[in-house]
């Protein structure tokens, strides 16, 4: 068994439920879903022309090899109408491995640990609430620490909890 830690993030429609039925479909697609941090809402990281995004982080059980696992991903973005039209553009869902066990990947098609997430105040915040002392497997920083000396300064909001961290599948 895997542990797996995955980002969700929506700028589009109803946001909450789209990262609610994200998690519904990583849940019976990838792997059991443990806990989930709060939902934050975050500026745009990219591209500032659009609407803020809802973020969240899923922390995950699964038996998925990590390619397999990118590819129900991508199955499940597509699943929800993902479309994929311009780097760093309104999404109606994201769904980004952040961490795979303390493997490192550098492969064309997959890179673990995700390569911007020292650099990623919107998702550093939500994993360090679920793994602040796990070490990022490059850098051999713990996650808590990356996000104390994040660069960067965009705003990242608490927006609503989840029932005590854990993941009851329901909006």
């Amino acid at each position: 068994m895997s542990l797996l830690y995955l980002l969700t993030g929506s700028n589009m429609g109803s946001r909450l439920r789209r990262l609610n039925r994200a998690a519904a479909l990583v849940n019976t697609q990838i792997g059991k879903v443990r806990r989930v941090s709060a939902v934050y809402e975050t500026a745009p990281w990219g591209n500032m022309e659009q609407p803020a995004f809802l973020n969240q982080v899923l922390e995950v059980s699964t038996m998925l090899e990590p390619k397999p696992a990118l590819n129900q991903i991508m199955l499940i973005e597509s699943q929800m109408g993902r479309v994929r039209t311009e780097k760093w553009g309104q999404r109606c869902i994201d769904i980004d491995i952040l961490l795979f066990n303390s493997l490192v990947i550098n492969s064309p098609e997959l890179t673990i640990p995700h390569p911007l997430l020292p650099m990623r105040r919107f998702a550093l915040t939500p994993l360090a609430e679920l793994a602040p002392h796990f070490l990022h497997p490059v850098l051999q920083v713990s996650i808590q620490d990356l996000l104390h000396n994040c660069p960067d300064e965009l705003p990242v909001t608490y927006y609503k909890a989840t029932k005590q961290g854990r993941y009851i599948g329901k909006d």
